[in-house]
């Protein structure tokens, strides 16, 4: 018997990263998983990759960024499995530019995926929550958004707003045995970090007291602990995953 057993969980940006490992992990601990990307190449990939672990699986190609396609998509989920046990918003983009220059395009880009897009489909999953009296949402931040970096003013401000959001939902859902956590991590080896160079990777390293990138697997393990048996109790906190980079 797996932590997550029989379990429906959806989770977003699952066609690559840390998306793709929590969906891969929640499969290993007995789940059924609903798997969105942006493409529906990148979804489906995933959702095979579900299957092959003897975990039905969904896919979806969806744009978090438009509130409208989110709340279709949501709605045609449940349609299609009838109910949802675990919502992980972990889909979510960078533009990264220094304040001064900036585009509004740049700014909203980032907001609305990374933040409206976890808005919509908490609030789309929230009544179905409601009726069945449980539920478990996980929102995927960042350090960034607790540390703050030079050039990323709106992705930090995305993930910032992702703890409040998480807080207040907690506060909003409690008593109906609904949980709302969030999860911060540090740098993880993902095609993101794959991009930098070597001084780069070292003045990260650097900063870690661990003096190593974390695996889209210590990001996936941590969402098994919130979404399992052990988080039944835990809501409204921000679990930081990063090396002991923010302490």
């Amino acid at each position: 018997m797996g932590q997550l057993n029989e379990k429906i969980a959806v989770v977003t940006g699952a066609g690559r990263g840390i998306g793709k490992a929590i969906a891969l992990q929640f499969a290993k601990e007995g789940a059924d998983v609903v798997c969105l990307s942006r493409t529906a190449a990148n979804a489906e990939t995933a959702a095979k990759e579900v299957r092959e672990l003897g975990r039905k699986a969904w896919a979806f190609a969806v744009d978090v960024s438009s509130s409208e396609h989110t709340q279709q998509a949501a709605a045609d989920i449940l349609k299609e499995t009838g109910r949802i046990d675990i919502l992980v918003n972990n889909a979510g983009v960078t533009r990264d530019d220094l304040l001064m220059r900036m585009s509004d395009e740049a700014w909203d880009t980032v907001l609305d995926t990374n933040l409206k897009g976890a808005f919509t489909l908490c609030k789309a999953f929230s009544r179905p929550f409601m009726k069945q009296r449980q539920g478990r949402i996980i929102n995927i931040s960042s350090v960034i958004g607790l540390m703050g970096n030079a050039g990323q003013a709106n992705y930090a401000a995305s993930k910032a707003g992702l703890i409040g959001l998480t807080k207040s939902i907690a506060r909003e859902l409690a008593a109906r045995n609904i949980t709302c956590n969030a999860i911060a991590p540090g740098f993880i080896e993902t095609d993101m970090t794959a991009e930098l160079n070597d001084d780069q990777k070292q003045g990260i390293l650097n900063q870690i007291p661990l003096k190593q990138l974390g695996q889209p697997e210590d990001i996936a393990l941590a969402a098994v602990y919130l979404a399992g048996p052990g988080g039944k109790y835990v809501t409204g906190q921000v679990l930081t995953v990063d090396g002991g980079m923010v302490m």
